[in-house]
C-alpha cells in the first residue's frame, strides 16, 4: 500500500542515512508516527507546515505491506481526504520492517 509522509530537513537526513529504508525513532515528545494516505494531504503539510517551521519541505512516497496495516485503524483527522495512519511509537521498528523498497522524495518545498 503506498503512503506518504511530509517531512523536514532533520528527519528527512535520518531516513537517508538509513539508506532510504526506514523512519528514525520519535522523540520523546512525539508518540505517534502519522503516515497519510493520500499525497494531496501529504503535500499540503510539507508546504503549509514543514516549510514555515524549517524553511522547507518534502513529501515521500513508500510502500508498506498491507497485511501489516491493516492492525491498524485509518483516522480522518479532519476533512474527507485527511486520513493518516497513527503508528504509536513503539511500533514504529516493526512499522520499518514492512516497508517494501525504499523511501523516496516525490515533491520539495522552500
Amino acid at each position: 500500500m503506498t503512503l506518504w509522509r511530509p517531512t523536514g530537513p532533520k528527519e528527512l537526513a535520518l531516513v537517508e542515512a538509513t539508506g532510504w529504508h526506514a523512519w528514525p525513532p520519535r522523540l520523546p515528545d512525539q508518540p505517534i508516527f502519522y503516515p497519510v494516505l493520500n499525497e494531496d494531504y501529504a503535500t499540503r503539510i510539507a508546504r503549509d507546515w514543514n516549510v514555515k517551521a524549517s524553511g522547507v519541505g518534502y513529501v515521500t512516497r513508500f510502500e508498506v505491506e498491507k497485511d501489516y496495516l491493516d492492525r491498524y485503524d485509518v483516522q480522518q483527522a479532519g476533512g474527507q481526504t485527511i486520513l493518516e495512519y497513527w503508528i504509536p511509537a513503539d511500533d514504529l521498528g516493526e512499522f520499518n520492517n514492512h516497508i517494501v523498497g525504499l523511501i523516496e522524495v516525490v515533491a520539495e518545498f522552500h
